[in-house]
């Protein structure tokens, strides 16, 4: 039997079409054929990878220079060491702090300041992300452990964000008054712990004043990292 020509024609033309298209295509198919294997999936094409917004700061400063030596000077007088004591470090790098701490007379004051530095992370998240997640974990465990009365404030005006905790500890039969800010700048944290007390027949120091002290010094610090390098990853 001969086969018609348009049904001939049609059989050629599918013939000269590239193999991925021919799907479609058959000596014996009708309408509906065409309409069943062109509902056929085809393969999908591969997902794009995650992407984050690039962190700001790319590196930390040097976090014993981070407060001048005036501020050090009112806020720790006769420091044992007005340039601080680096404690240690992993990397300091992404996380660093520094120590100063002096008795005038039976007044006996210590600060800290820390730094950490969060890059983004396709696969944890981007850098300010991860430093608000650390900022808020920080604010946690200072009103934890051995403290009492622990307040817990939101600060405005330093940083991204801060929070400030305040709280009392006794030590050897001592008051201490210890005053905790901590704040986010962009993809850097920074913890600033300012404790202060009374020996001898001295009187406690007083907290609001501590943590006047305490919000100036985060203050300080985030200008600091600002002038430290940017353009990270």
């Amino acid at each position: 039997m001969h086969r018609s020509a348009p049904r001939l024609a049609r059989i050629l033309a599918c013939a000269t079409v590239p193999m991925v298209l021919v799907a479609g295509c058959s000596s014996g198919s009708d309408d509906k054929d065409e309409k069943n294997a062109g509902g056929s999936a085809r393969p999908g094409s591969p997902s794009a990878s995650p992407t984050v917004a690039a962190a700001k700061f790319s590196k930390l400063p040097d976090v014993c220079t981070a407060l001048s030596g005036k501020t050090v000077d009112q806020l720790v007088p006769k420091a044992q060491n007005k340039k601080g004591k680096a404690l240690p470090s992993a990397d300091t790098n992404t996380s660093a702090s520094c120590l100063w701490s002096g008795l005038d007379g039976f007044k006996y004051r210590s600060l800290t300041v820390s730094l950490k530095l969060f890059h983004s992370d396709p696969g944890l998240g981007s850098g300010d992300r991860r430093a608000g997640e650390y900022a808020a974990q920080q604010a946690s465990r200072a009103a934890t452990g051995k403290v009492t009365d622990p307040k817990t404030e939101k600060v405005a005006g330093i940083g991204d964000e801060a929070t400030s905790v305040s709280s009392k500890e006794k030590k050897d039969g001592d008051e201490f008054r210890n005053q905790t800010v901590v704040t986010r700048t962009a993809n850097v944290v920074i913890t600033v712990q300012y404790d202060g007390a009374g020996y001898e027949k001295e009187k406690t120091p007083d907290a609001a004043a501590l943590l006047k002290d305490a919000k100036s010094a985060a203050k300080e610090a985030v200008g600091a990292i600002a002038k430290g390098s940017q353009s990270g990853t």
